[in-house]
């Protein structure tokens, strides 16, 4: 009779919270260690809470805020966190195996002594602050960050605005419409890369290598491209050079004898010729 009871309870609780999706009962829920595992818990705010030991074992966490929040030895295994924010979480201990992390924010996360077996990390950002467990190889892993390696990577359209990505290898990646604006690439390997169209602007492209790379309808304006590697470009139809910083008389030489057709493309967004541009 007092199970048939606890588990009534914990259907009605659990029925509050699938409808609510409040802070509170969640943040009560964990602390009565009532298992939250399969919930749906869609785009819920739990910022910077104190979840340490939390069950949300094949939960729904999409687009969930847990930035600052403490998941230390959570069980967060098989859960769907895709497009979730976990910008300087405490994820230590922390059980991800099989956890769907496409597109999360990892941004300054400690994620020492996590178990990342069979996590899902394509997309995932992290930066120089990020801790990951040791050995795990997180440069391979399909996250984008410093040092990662993206060869050939399908990153058309990625929201990559801020991204620290330096040394990142992202040669021959798929870059297509993504907003790189004010990200830093300095030192990273963007040959034959296919940059068609994407945003640029204030970019830190210092050392960066670009051979072969195709600008057509980049917006590069007040990127900076001192000391960048490129012989040749595919393309720079309707590219946009406008305040481009560190670019040596060889350098602008060198985009000005692209045939004059491509010289003399409007960028889509800003209407300024190539050629004009580059005067």
């Amino acid at each position: 009779m007092f199970l048939h009871k606890v588990e009534m309870c914990s259907a009605r609780l659990s029925t509050l919270i699938n409808m609510q999706k409040s802070p509170q009962q969640v943040l009560a829920t964990i602390r009565a260690e009532i298992d939250l595992s399969m919930e749906d818990l869609y785009q819920i705010n739990l910022s910077g809470l104190d979840l340490q030991t939390a069950k949300f074992h094949k939960a729904t966490l999409i687009r969930a805020d847990l930035s600052m929040a403490n998941l230390s030895g959570a069980d967060l295994s098989e859960a769907d966190l895709r497009s979730s924010d976990l910008s300087r979480a405490i994820l230590r201990a922390v059980n991800l195996q099989g956890a769907y992390l496409y597109r999360v924010d990892l941004s300054g996360a400690d994620l020492s002594e996590a178990n990342l077996t069979d996590a899902k990390l394509q997309g995932a950002r992290y930066d120089s602050q990020t801790v990951f467990p040791e050995n795990f190889a997180y440069k391979s892993s399909g996250a984008i960050g410093p040092n990662a390696s993206l060869n050939g990577a399908p990153l058309n359209t990625a929201n990559l605005k801020n991204a620290d990505l330096q040394n990142a290898n992202l040669m021959g990646a798929y870059l297509g419409g993504a907003d790189l604006t004010s990200a830093n690439l300095a030192g990273a390997r963007l040959a034959q890369a296919d940059l068609r169209r994407a945003f640029l602007t204030g970019a830190y492209l210092r050392n960066a290598r670009l051979n072969g790379a195709n600008l057509a309808g980049v917006d590069l304006r007040s990127a900076d491209l001192t000391d960048a590697d490129f012989e040749e470009f595919e393309s720079i139809a309707g590219a946009d050079f406008t305040n481009v910083q560190g670019l040596s008389d060889e350098m602008r030489s060198r985009l000005l004898s692209h045939p004059k057709q491509e010289l003399e493309t409007l960028n889509p967004l800003t209407l300024k010729t190539t050629l004009a541009s580059l005067r």
